[in-house]
């Protein structure tokens, strides 16, 4: 009898024990709560840019100015494009909402190519910029300029690679539930971008040519 309780003690021994459940638990609207918490900390980054150059925006060091610089048409332009973005991203929610892959899919694509188009255009403003002379070491005001918009110039390109990442995965598994999960916080990310571009186009370029 004690060899029984031997072996079978031994054999519980040997067996794999579980540390973790099967399915683990995922709490409801967990991941919003976590990406909002992303986007708070995102804003407190744009707020110490927008107040750097806020400090430094007038320190030209005798070099251009940005009434000199700025061509606010083409701001104008640039801008129309990403409010353009939002609203065919809004689009693409509705189509999300009637679980059409197909009208998902060709909002975001619209989405995306405006947002290239955004860009384009302000890979333009920043070589125009580099060619007159105006490059970021010329002064603080273009160092701090250069340093605020560019953040959310690569903010819109990773945004765009999220887009096209996640357009893939609908075009293959469908609105699954983790699609429309994904797709909600892009929604977020893209709109607060569209917040953040709204503050640097009064910020500094229209009171910068004032």
């Amino acid at each position: 009898m004690s060899d029984i309780r031997h072996n079978a003690g031994a054999a519980g021994a040997l067996a794999p024990r579980e540390y973790h459940l099967a399915h683990e638990p995922h709490p409801e609207n967990g991941t919003s709560l976590g990406f909002w918490l992303y986007l708070m900390s995102d804003c407190l980054i744009f707020a110490a840019l927008f107040a750097t150059f806020g400090v430094l925006g007038r320190n030209y060091a005798a070099g251009p100015s940005g009434k000199e610089l700025f061509d606010l048409s083409l701001v104008a332009i640039n801008t129309a494009f990403l409010l353009l973005s939002s609203i065919t991203f809004g689009f693409a929610m509705l189509q999300k909402q009637k679980k059409n892959v197909s009208g998902t899919l060709t909002w975001l694509a619209i989405t995306g190519v405006l947002g290239l188009c955004f860009l384009g255009v302000e890979l333009y403003e920043f070589h125009h910029l580099i060619h007159q002379g105006a490059t970021p070491q010329r002064s603080a005001f273009l160092s701090s300029f250069f340093t605020l918009v560019g953040t959310h110039g690569l903010h819109v390109t990773f945004g765009l690679i999220w887009l096209v990442t996640l357009m893939i995965q609908i075009s293959k598994h469908g609105l699954i539930e983790a699609n429309v999960r994904r797709i909600n916080c892009l929604s977020m990310f893209w709109h607060f971008l569209d917040v953040v571009w709204i503050g640097v186009f009064t910020f500094v370029y229209l009171m910068g040519v004032l």
